[in-house]
């Protein structure tokens, strides 16, 4: 298997309260309960859910794509291409995963870490938004 995958996997997998299964399509895909947070596919291709407004963020700052098939959502794609990809792909899937447990959690101070991620204040503030997925 791709290293940079196995990477994904493997520190994905050891955060709390994230099950990692056998993507439909192939790959892993990583659950906080019954909610995905993302999924790698053994290719490298990594997928990511988000809010509309969210990836429109991330998109517009250059930190991800949009979805390679569903354009419309707020789904995000991220290749990992080269030895470094890995360390955004974590980042975008350790955002996602924020963002999930904050909402679940509204009492949940994810503040410190959402500020260690460094994204830029337009995607630290559609973070906040509560639109719909």
């Amino acid at each position: 298997m791709n290293p940079l995958v196995q990477q994904i996997i493997d520190t994905v997998s050891a955060w709390e309260g994230i099950t990692p299964e056998p993507h439909r399509f192939g790959g892993t895909e990583f659950s906080l309960g019954k909610v995905e947070i993302g999924h790698v596919h053994h290719s490298g291709l990594v997928d990511i859910p988000f809010t509309k407004k969210l990836r429109e963020a991330l998109v517009a700052d250059g930190q991800a794509q949009v979805h390679h098939l569903l354009v419309d959502s707020g789904w995000i794609s991220f290749y990992l291409r080269k030895p470094g990809d890995e360390a955004q792909a974590l980042r975008l899937m350790r955002l996602s995963y924020l963002h999930k447990r904050s909402r679940r959690q509204r009492d949940l101070d994810v503040a410190g870490e959402l500020g260690d991620l460094n994204f830029a204040a337009s995607v630290v503030a559609a973070f906040g938004g509560q639109a719909e997925e």
